[in-house]
């Protein structure tokens, strides 16, 4: 059964997934939405999974105190790589 393009459509608009990996995971589950959505759920965790294990060593730290100095925040921004820290 092809995949039409407003079923791929639906799919991004409830997932935020890609078009490529909304396509593949409906033709994958014969174009049943709600397992699509399941599948790539699934997916998602297993990379999410794969990447879980590097480190975030290069980054930026920023601290910014409110005019009148009664509250101040400290905030820490990592990433892998220092061309994306720049």
């Amino acid at each position: 059964m092809p995949v039409t393009a407003s079923e791929v459509k639906a799919l991004r608009e409830r997932t935020g997934a890609g078009m490529m990996e909304c396509k593949k995971a409906l033709t994958e589950t014969e174009g049943d939405l709600d397992e699509a959505i399941a599948l790539l759920r699934k997916k998602g965790a297993a990379s999410a999974e794969k990447k879980s294990g590097r480190i975030a060593a290069e980054g930026i730290i920023v601290q910014l105190v409110s005019e009148d100095r009664s509250s101040s925040v400290l905030v820490e921004v990592n990433c892998e790589t220092d061309f994306v820290a720049k």
